[in-house]
């Protein structure tokens, strides 16, 4: 494991007890901060008040409660999202393809290998490396600081609102990569707004107007049929103290 893996928050959301123990030894042992919880609610409050850097979640829990805890840990409170990892014990292909669909980062089926499920907690955390609140996200001199909640191109500010930063910085941390409209209002707006794909068109096209005047709007890439992307490779970089 990195170095700058360890005492990284993880989640553990499953209605077996026994089984989590040993999962949650071998995680504790690689240097994760772990958490263990077996009812859907109580890890609904959790991920609220103090969200992990992943959630390994039981995809078989009663009712809804998976499904209600990846909405929670997606709902854009700070820079970084929460790292989701789908347990459970179907392992078709219909039903892989379901949970990634849901937004998950992986998709473990049951039994499972502890070293196995490290080692993928591993890498989900290695390669997406935007989740220091004290960062900034620069491409070339547009920079966006999550310190501050301040974003200068070519050294001045720019006028964003609450909605277009979100959206901005979602973009630049996932730079290179498409979303559609639904998968924006899940990740920008939240689950529980009653926004529609319109509003992501309207948005994107208000931020490409005001990124354009510092020569930055052609970032905001349409990709036809599918969706949006920030189009310029991305670095991470420490803020002047």
């Amino acid at each position: 494991m990195l170095a700058n893996d360890t005492h990284k928050q993880i989640l553990i959301v499953d209605r077996d007890v026994a089984a989590v123990e040993p999962l949650r030894q071998k995680l504790t042992d690689a240097g994760f901060a772990v958490r263990a919880i077996s009812d859907g609610s109580a890890a609904l409050t959790a991920v609220a008040d103090r969200p992990p850097h992943l959630a390994i979640i039981d995809w078989n829990m009663p009712g809804a409660a998976a499904l209600e805890v990846i909405r929670g840990a997606r709902r854009p409170r700070q820079l970084h999202a929460v790292r989701l990892i789908i347990l459970s014990e179907l392992s078709a292909e219909q039903d892989i393809v379901a949970g990634l669909d849901l937004g998950a980062d992986d998709y473990i089926a049951k039994p499972y290998s502890l070293r196995e499920v490290v080692a993928r907690v591993s890498a989900i955390l290695r390669s997406h490396p935007y989740e220091d609140q004290k960062a900034a996200l620069c491409c070339d001199d547009l920079v966006l600081d999550a310190t501050t909640n301040r974003v200068t191109a070519n050294g001045r500010s720019l006028n964003l609102r609450g909605v277009e930063y979100r959206l901005l910085e979602f973009l630049m941390a996932h730079s290179g990569r498409t979303f559609n409209r639904n998968q924006l209002l899940a990740q920008v707006w939240g689950d529980d707004s009653e926004v529609d794909e319109r509003t992501v068109d309207v948005n994107v096209q208000r931020l490409r107007k005001i990124l354009a005047d510092p020569g930055y709007g052609n970032y905001i890439q349409t990709v036809r049929g599918f969706g949006y992307r920030f189009g310029a490779p991305v670095k991470l970089s420490r803020p002047a103290e």
